[in-house]
């Protein structure tokens, strides 16, 4: 019997206990194997950067952390996914395993994950080499090299000549010739302002023979105000910005138009780029003075705020993750040239940015939320904040809002009287004595088995004859329609009445946090908690403590303008060189990253870049540089020689031919036709007016809602920038937009497309707003000369603004002529016809 026990012993002894390695070899092993490593392991395609073959595998973890916390089975993500509880994070994909496969795992976990295997230095996690990364072109530090020496020293008239026509000679490429006077007044013109140049100011210039003419022209459009507007356009493309929320019931962003105006007055302003940086991540963390800085500073957060935010959404924290991410892709595409929102749910598959990066940065916007509930429905709202006012603004607007009391007032009074004329009428019509039959009037009897009725045919629905019961009938639907009308005016603006300025703004939390990572994106299933910092690959040193109770926002926006970031400068420079020369010197602008395209011209880029941070970040001062320069004033034609050697001009041989954009067009067509309005900005949304408006209540199932179908009269000839931008569809004035590569209003693009497609030249030769411009055109050059000839002239001016040619006044007036011969004994209708042509051209749509 003793010997028995002692055998018994010893074979227990020998068999695996829960938690020992043998067990794990025996129970874990196998289904790890079967179940995982085709995934996960280091010679499989280890997914989401987990590899589950080695013990350092599930301890470094994949994109998301650690995948096993020893000992607690409920914090680790491997128990997680098998379980199967979330639908966003179930493993394997292909099923879930049998219930004694996940109750062998989890006991594992809880025996504290035993594992002898050792991970090999050859088997390391795959994942971001921070150092590799660094020796990538991009994230290298911006260095100021000099210009290169060239054979034709006469040539350069800027240091940025020096490197465009290195590059040539060394291509064995020579520059093409100089645009006209006119070819770069015109291209200058339109580049700095969106619009070309008047009659007055062409003649002005080639009358100027003096060696400063080119920069007096210069330095009068970089002083107009029409450059802001222009630039301001180009930034706008980089915002998602629109008039409206996002596509769901048409609900209005009634605050959008002041980071709009914010923007204007910026470019204007010359304000410096590393402070235009700041103020749009962190203006309403950043010290002020006077009241109109606070209120510029917080508008300018704006940056963050507009987009297309799905505010119908009825799952709040999803919502929240999806805005945050938006805020993430634009700040890496605006300032950075990097694809962020890759990184959400997994470190990026191309470029050296980790999952915890962009939760790093995350952070920071995590810890100022932008969005809260409002009290009915499903819906969200945008945060906005009160502007500070100075006391003559505050002023101003207590005597708005009184007059506007005063007027609802006036309204109520007139609205009582109106209902006590509608009852006295009532009661005046019901003791009428009942009308009688008319005389003659035709009945069509009806008759079936149950009933008989008679139908009075539509003859008896003529007007009814004069008399008391006439006339009083026809003063209470007055009355009704006056009823109406005054309830739904009482009702618009007592819903508009608080008439203070406030705009879409960031601000901090109340509880700011590091955020933890989202498996997978999913923000109901966070993961370890990552501190708040910036791109690592892209830092210089470690990111700076964030004082409790403050975000991070003001810490990021201080690393994106420093001059030691190697992208914010770099991608900066290259979008505006790609705005005059129609390409980029990387011609990505929008991406950096390892699948973009290489610098044509790597040290112009840096010399760009250091140049605009040496001169205080001045983007009026770079694009001084670069328009009097010799490179920007090439030609456009072609020379046989280098397009054989160059055929994608890419290094910059000849300029670039462009299409105007959509805004440009437009607001060319109304310069040139005399009919262009200037605006001071404002709302685009025509919200004073009760037809636009719909669901004025803070109560019910759904927000107000918008729909511009009366616009402002002004509309229809002012800028474009300044025409709501509608998320469906577009507002009336602009719907030249729609057939010219304008940005969809849900994405962001530093570059838009050029197309061309028949659509374009069928709205050019058949849209009425090009007859109406031609028209308008037509009308002032008879107008103001007397002779044909004469007005030839002007006409050239005006839309090409060039003189016209000798063959070309030939042709203009045989058209004339012919026009008038075949019957027209006006001068309109032949001048119009001439005058669309123009503006159908090549020579108006396009920019040489």
């Amino acid at each position: 019997m003793r010997v028995l026990i002692v055998l018994c012993l010893s074979l227990a002894a020998a068999l695996p206990t829960q938690g020992s390695e043998a067990w794990f070899a025996q129970k874990v092993l196998p289904i790890l194997k079967a179940r995982c490593f085709e995934c996960h392991s280091h010679g499989g395609k280890m997914k989401g950067g987990l590899a589950l073959d080695s013990r350092s595998g599930w301890q470094t973890g994949g994109d998301n952390g650690p995948a096993i916390v020893p000992g607690k089975p409920e914090q680790s993500l491997l128990i997680k996914a098998v379980r199967y509880h979330d639908p966003d994070f179930e493993m394997p994909p292909s099923g879930r395993l049998p219930a004694e496969e996940i109750a062998v795992l989890e006991q594992w976990v809880k025996q504290g994950a035993p594992d002898p295997r050792q991970s090999q230095a050859s088997l390391a996690k795959a994942g971001i080499d921070l150092e590799a990364g660094r020796r990538f072109w991009a994230f290298r530090p911006v260095n100021d090299p000099a210009p290169p020496a060239v054979k034709h020293r006469q040539w350069p008239r800027d240091a940025l000549d020096h490197f465009i026509l290195a590059a040539q000679e060394q291509a064995g490429i020579e520059p093409g010739p100089d645009a006209n006077r006119e070819t770069w007044l015109r291209r200058v013109s339109l580049d700095l302002t969106g619009l070309p140049p008047s009659e007055d100011e062409l003649l002005a210039y080639l009358a100027d023979r003096s060696p400063q003419a080119d920069e007096r022209v210069v330095d009068r459009l970089l002083g107009a105000k029409a450059y802001g507007e222009r630039w301001a356009r180009h930034w706008l493309d980089l915002t998602g910005y629109a008039d409206m929320m996002g596509t769901s019931n048409s609900v209005y962003a009634e605050q959008s138009w002041r980071y709009r105006d914010y923007l204007i007055a910026a470019f204007n302003q010359d304000k410096p780029f590393d402070r235009f940086v700041r103020e749009q991540i962190a203006g309403d963390l950043m010290p002020f003075e006077k009241p109109e800085e606070r209120a510029e500073n917080l508008t300018a957060t704006g940056f963050l705020m507009v987009g297309d935010v799905e505010i119908v959404n009825p799952d709040k924290e999803r919502m929240r993750a999806d805005h945050i991410d938006s805020q993430m892709i634009k700040i890496g595409q605006a300032f950075l040239g990097m694809t962020l929102g890759c990184a959400r749910c997994h470190d990026h598959k191309f470029d050296p940015i980790g999952v915890e990066d962009y939760y790093a940065m995350a952070g920071t916007l995590h810890s100022s939320p932008s969005t809260h509930k409002i009290p009915f429905g499903v819906w969200s709202q945008l945060n906005s904040l009160p502007l500070p006012e100075t006391a003559t603004q505050l002023a101003a607007r207590r005597q708005r809002e009184a007059a506007q009391q005063a007027q609802i007032a006036a309204w109520k009074a007139e609205l009582g009287q109106l209902k006590a004329e509608q009852a006295t009428l009532e009661k005046q019509l019901a003791a009428l004595p009942a009308p009688s039959p008319k005389a003659g009037s035709a009945l069509v009897t009806a008759s079936s088995a149950q009933q008989q009725r008679e139908i009075a045919t539509p003859k008896d629905k003529a007007k009814p004859e004069p008399g008391p019961r006439a006339e009083l009938t026809q003063r209470r639907d007055e009355v009704a329609a006056q009823i109406k009308q005054r309830a739904e005016a009482i009702a618009h603006a007592e819903f508009f009445s608080d008439q203070t300025p406030r705009a879409f703004a960031m601000q901090d939390g109340p509880r700011p946090a590091d955020m933890p990572i989202l498996v997978r994106g999913n923000p109901y299933a966070p993961s370890r908690v990552v501190p708040r910092g910036a791109l690592r690959v892209a830092s210089w040193a470690p990111f700076p403590a964030i004082a409790a109770g403050q975000s991070g926002r003001l810490q990021l926006a201080q690393w994106l303008a420093d001059k030691q970031n190697p992208l914010t400068a770099r991608v900066s420079v290259n979008r505006i060189w790609q705005k005059l020369f129609g390409s980029g010197l990387v011609p990505s602008v929008d991406y950096f990253g390892s699948r973009g395209e290489r610098p044509t011209h790597p040290d112009l880029l840096d010399h760009l870049a250091s140049r605009f941070m040496q001169g205080g970040w001045s983007q009026k001062a770079l694009l001084r540089a670069l328009v009097l320069s010799r490179s920007y004033r090439l030609s456009a034609a072609n020379v046989a020689a280098s397009m054989q050697r160059d055929p994608q001009n890419k290094l910059f041989w000849r300029m670039n031919r462009q299409r105007l954009d959509a805004e440009a067009l437009r607001d060319a067509l109304l310069a040139v036709s005399g009919e262009l309005a200037r605006s001071s900005g404002g709302p685009a949304l025509v919200l004073e007016d009760p037809q636009n408006c719909g669901g004025l209540a803070r109560s019910g199932i759904n927000p107000p809602s918008y729909r511009h179908a009366r616009p402002r009269p002004i509309q229809a000839v002012e800028r474009t920038i300044y025409l709501p931008v509608m998320r469906l569809g577009f507002a009336g004035p602009d719907r030249l937009r729609a057939v010219f590569d304008f940005v969809d209003p849900a994405m962001i693009a530093g570059e838009r497309p050029q197309t061309t497609v028949p659509t374009q030249s069928l709205f050019l030769l058949g849209n009425e707003m090009m007859r109406q411009r031609a028209q308008a055109l037509a009308k002032l050059l008879l107008s103001s000369e007397a002779d044909d000839e004469t007005r030839l002239q002007r006409l050239w001016h005006r839309a090409l603004n060039r003189s016209i040619k000798a063959d070309e006044r030939g042709q203009a007036l045989s058209f004339l002529q012919g026009l008038r011969d075949s019957g027209s004994r006006q001068d309109l209708l032949p001048w119009t016809e001439l005058c669309h042509s123009l503006l159908a051209s090549n020579e108006f749509v396009f920019r040489f």
